[in-house]
């Protein structure tokens, strides 16, 4: 509304830029691990693993995530639309699909006017609306910076749960989105994001990730995980983790947004992404070849990006045309799952 402040000057950081350092994370989580965990919960934090997984009949599993965060662009309704799609998209990347979701809403009431507020409720309802969930209910606080996300329920039949934690050696790498939208979200904050480059950012982050379905039910494809917070970096990492392999990264082969590369040469470098780098850079290892500013589109804070699939070779064609289909035509093989060799569980060259 005319008048009042950009959504953005309201907020300390944007998207999943928000996001606690996976290393902070970590120690903060350290006293829940002696938690009792009943045999039905087939996924839990064990892994960081996109949602949390219970087991409720021999076939069906239900899915259960929460996800959330301060403005990452200032128009009312693409913040709703945003959040809303990173928030599902832990169901999708588990394999699952939605079935209904619960608003989570924080605003500085008296700050933004009920208009403005409503008009990010209406984003949020446009993109369930296009995963095809209703909003049945949530909770709203007064909030000194405004926050918005979901609460998402999904269902997945037991088979066809796909943890993040399932790679083989000898799979490859499929990433389904390009990266850059943390140092889009950098360049927006400075008012230094062209008309396409803020277009292209819309595009991506409101696209949902419809193919989660239908690639856990491929044969060969082992895991899935999405690319958010932390980076593609830090989400190859956690599959790297959880599956006690190493994964090898060509960076040559990444996708990119378009002016991206030339936006992080001119300094537009999220926080967050020296924040990852600090807190897992320790077990990546970086070829000659890989620069300051590539390392920095690494560990770039994603939000709403990608699923990224672990998959046998023979697939990968079948992983690329799931992704067409449901709109990632920028889809791409990126890298490989090997054995562990002691050293740096990934590997970027």
């Amino acid at each position: 509304m005319s008048g009042e402040p950009r959504l953005t000057s309201l907020s300390h950081g944007g998207g999943c830029g928000c996001k606690i350092a996976p290393g902070v994370l970590s120690e903060m989580l350290r006293g829940t691990a002696a938690l009792p965990v009943p045999p039905q919960l087939l996924v839990g934090i064990e892994t960081a693993d996109d949602a949390a997984v219970y087991q409720v009949s021999d076939d069906l599993a239900v899915i259960a995530t929460t996800d959330f965060f301060m403005p990452i662009v200032d128009d009312p309704y693409d913040f709703g639309r945003i959040a809303a799609t990173n928030a599902i998209s832990d169901v999708y990347a588990m394999g699952g699909t939605p079935i209904m979701a619960l608003a989570l809403v924080a605003m500085p009431i008296g700050v933004l006017s009920p208009q403005t507020i409503g008009r990010v409720l209406e984003g949020g309802a446009a993109a369930c609306a296009a995963a095809g969930i209703p909003i049945a209910g949530g909770h709203s606080i007064d909030s000194v910076e405004p926050i918005y996300g979901l609460a998402v329920i999904g269902t997945a039949p037991v088979g066809k749960v796909r943890r993040n934690a399932s790679a083989k050696v000898g799979d490859v790498l499929v990433l389904g989105k390009p990266l850059g939208v943390g140092i889009y979200s950098a360049a927006l904050k400075k008012e230094a994001l062209p008309a396409e480059g803020y277009d292209a950012m819309i595009a991506s982050t409101t696209l949902l990730n419809k193919a989660g379905p239908d690639l856990a039910a491929l044969d060969g494809v082992h895991a899935l995980t999405d690319v958010t917070g932390f980076g593609l970096a830090g989400h190859a990492l956690e599959l790297a983790r959880g599956a006690d392999c190493e994964v090898r990264i060509d960076w040559s082969s990444v996708p990119l947004l378009p002016g991206v590369a030339d936006l992080a040469a001119q300094g537009f470098i999220t926080g967050a992404s020296g924040r990852n780098w600090a807190s897992y850079g320790g077990e990546v290892a970086l070829g000659e070849g890989v620069s300051e500013l590539d390392r920095a589109l690494l560990t770039d804070p994603q939000t709403s990006g990608g699923l990224l699939v672990s998959c046998a070779p023979e697939v990968a064609g079948a992983v690329l045309e799931v992704f067409a289909r449901h709109g990632c035509g920028a889809a791409a093989v990126v890298g490989t799952v090997g054995p562990a060799s002691g050293g740096a569980r990934l590997q970027v060259g």
